[in-house]
Formats: structure tokens, sequence, C-alpha cells
């Protein structure tokens, strides 16, 4: 659909924008964006950097930790032994900062910020994807489940071994707060879990750093989490083209994605198929972040916030989807559950990832010294029992793929096939 102009405004489909207030014209930013010279700080005291903002140290030290390595061998949904163009949690987790870091240049946010909330977002995420979260959920079901989000946080702040004064990162409070609330509050005002109940981890670190658990998050938090909407709507339309598991035709079922398909074959009507996807990509990304754009435009013009403290008691979302595409990203979803979450090469794929996940749990439960790389190995004698499993999902959570195939086959005779 081509785009026209109303008065400064351009019309791109489902929302209106007004580019004129755009940030993509300079560095001025809006009075409701994060300030990193007056961030909340950091649990430990640390000196200013000459040449970086505080967000950017935050950004730098989330690149350079040693589960954003891991992420490169994580699965997204495609088990990495299937090819190299599939993504992993780690071109998912690039892909996601790009897309947060052009909504906040869009809204004159902090774009650092959004940035680092985009890269470490999927920090603690298991091996084998979602298949390997509901494994190890289940097994420390009785010691108070696995949760990636709780665990992001469990890495950033504990886990992470790298500084001499300090374990995990010490980032500031905004950078906590985004990957803690991204996706909304956790606490209602009368301090009930919107989502369930708040996992232990989080509610032990607000003990000694209170996030605000019932407000919302910045804008620049939210725009890192729509941005991981659009990207794993779009890429694992494209990894299932990749995979066969999806075909053109299955793509029909979601009027956008027809309407999208009509305007390439309109416009290129002999396009090879490995084009024709490409530029079926790039139009559904453009249309939805400019959905997003316009849509926490219009926001932010009926909430009308002079600062950052005024987005987090809004008590509503700002960065999110038009309802037209909010019906857009169920469709799409709904095609993705059907023809890939759970196809039955997947889900027999699934059960054998699930597998690993649960004889590795109880093998490093009975004989913690299995876990020879882990450094809390030498300090697991004497602990009670739901000490000793924290510690072992922890070793779990931070394994690659590959590397929890390779410690099954030394454990056991007999190691699924996830190919």
């Amino acid at each position: 659909m081509a785009a026209r102009r109303e008065s400064g405004r351009e019309v791109t489909g489902l929302m209106t924008i007004d580019k004129e207030a755009l940030g993509y014209g300079g560095s001025e930013k809006a009075p409701y964006a994060a300030n990193p010279w007056a961030s909340r700080g950091r649990l430990f005291p640390e000196g200013g950097s000459l040449t970086r903002s505080e967000f950017q140290r935050d950004r730098d030290r989330i690149v350079h930790a040693t589960a954003f390595r891991r992420l490169k061998h994580k699965t997204q949904v495609f088990i990495s032994p299937d090819g190299d163009h599939f993504r992993t949690r780690l071109t998912h987790t690039i892909e996601v900062a790009q897309i947060a870091r052009a909504l906040a240049r869009a809204l004159k946010l902090d774009e650092d910020l959004a940035e680092g909330v985009a890269l470490v977002h999927d920090f603690g995420h298991t091996p084998f994807g979602h298949t390997g979260e509901d494994a190890l959920d289940e097994v420390l079901r009785p010691y108070g489940g696995f949760d990636h989000n709780a665990q992001s946080l469990r890495i950033v702040t504990k886990l992470e071994r790298r500084y001499a004064d300090f374990d995990g990162l010490n980032l500031t409070w905004e950078t906590l707060e985004g990957l803690v609330k991204h996706n909304g509050p956790l606490l209602t005002p009368e301090g009930e879990g919107t989502r369930g109940p708040v996992p232990q981890p989080i509610r032990d670190y607000c003990q000694l750093n209170d996030l605000e658990l019932a407000s919302f998050a910045s804008l620049e938090a939210q725009v890192a989490a729509i941005a991981d909407d659009i990207a794993y709507n779009t890429h694992d339309i494209d990894d299932g083209l990749r995979a066969g598991y999806l075909d053109f035709e299955m793509l029909e079922e979601v009027p956008f994605l027809a309407g999208l398909m009509k305007e390439v074959r309109d416009r290129y009507p002999h396009l090879e198929p490995s084009r024709f996807t490409h530029e079926l990509m790039r139009r559904q990304i453009t249309r939805m972040v400019e959905d997003v754009i316009g849509c926490a435009q219009q926001n932010l013009s009926e909430v009308r916030p002079q600062s950052c403290a005024d987005v987090r008691a809004a008590g509503r979302v700002i960065a999110t989807f038009s309802p037209a595409m909010a019906e857009t990203d169920r469709l799409i979803k709904k095609l993705l559950f059907a023809h890939i979450y759970r196809h039955p090469e997947i889900m027999r794929i699934r059960a054998g990832a699930a597998q690993i996940v649960g004889d590795l749990f109880q093998a490093y439960m009975d004989k913690p010294s299995l876990m020879r790389s882990h450094y809390w190995v030498q300090h697991m004698e004497g602990l009670s029992q739901p000490a000793r499993a924290r510690h072992v999902g922890d070793y779990l959570a931070g394994m690659t793929d590959s590397y929890a195939v390779r410690a099954h086959a030394e454990l056991f005779d007999r190691t699924p096939d996830l190919r």
C-alpha cells in the first residue's frame, strides 16, 4: 500500500505517523525519555566514564558477557543442526536490538537503553528454546519452578563472574527494570501477581534493589518488548518457509500477509521464491514498525507524559500495536502454532530435547561433581535440596544446545536424535 501525505503526516496503512515529530532529524530527546545522566545508579556504586553514558556502559557490558556469546548456539525455533541459515537466540537478539533502536530513535528515546534491554532480554533462555524452558520448569517445580526472565536477572546480578568488586554485571537500575518489566508490571497496585506469583529470584533481588514491580517500565523497555514480537513474528515465517513447514499458500490465511504478497507479486511478477520471501519479510517488518510508531504517537498525545516517571505511572502500555495490527499479530501466532510449533516433526524433536534436560537434571542432582565447569560445584556440599536444585538449574540453563547433547551422550547410553 503506497503511503500518502496529509499536512506533515504520513498514512502508511493502519496508523498515521506524524513525520515532523520523528526523532530522525537530530539528537534531541523527548522529555519522557530515560536520562542516562540522571540514572538511579547501580547497586554497587562506581565512578562514571569519561567517554560513555551509563546506558552505553550497560550495553557494552551485556555484549561482552559470557551469556551473550552462548546465545550463538541456543535454539530459537529450529534445533541448531538443522542448518546455518536458521535463526539462533543470538541472531534473533541482534534483530530485536536493531528494531528496538529504530523505534527508540523515531520516538526520541534513549537508544542505548532500548538496545541494552533488547540485547539482554533472552540471557536466561535454556538450550532447545521454549522446550528446554518448559522441561526445566517441570523438574524445578518443587523448588519454585523456572522462568527465563527471572533467570536473565539472576545471570546479570549474580552468575556472571567478570568483575573484581561484585558478582554479575552491576547494570543500572533502569536496565534491570527494563529486563524484568519489559512485558508489563509484575504486580497489581494491591500487590497481587499480574501473571501468577512473582518468581523468587526477582523477589529476592527486589529486597536489595526495589525495581517497583507494580509500575510500567520505561518507554525504552516497552519498545524493546514490541520489537521482540515484530522480530520473531517475521523471522519464524522466514525460517518456516526455508524449512518447508510453511508455504506461500498457507500465508494467505492471514489477510495482512496476503495483502503484502499481492503487493510484491504486482510489482515483481516473476520474482524467484527466495527474493519473494525477503521482499515479503522486509515489508512485514516495516509495516509493523510504522504501526507501533503511529500508535505510540497517538498514545503519547493522550497521556502527555513530561518525564520518564509519567510513563511508568501511565497505567497503560504506550508502545503497542494498533487494534488492527494486534489482530494480525494474533493471526500470525495462530498460523505459526498450527504449522510450525505443533508440527509432528517439531514435536518429536521437542520430546527428545525435553528428555535430555530431564535426564541431565536428575544426573546432576544425584552427583553434582558431574558439573565439572560449574563454579558452584565446590560449594554444593551441605546445601539444602532446593538450593542444590537451583544451582543445577543455573548450570542447565546456561548450556548451549550442542553442549547439552554432548553432556548427555557422555552420561547415558542413548541420546535422542534431534535432527
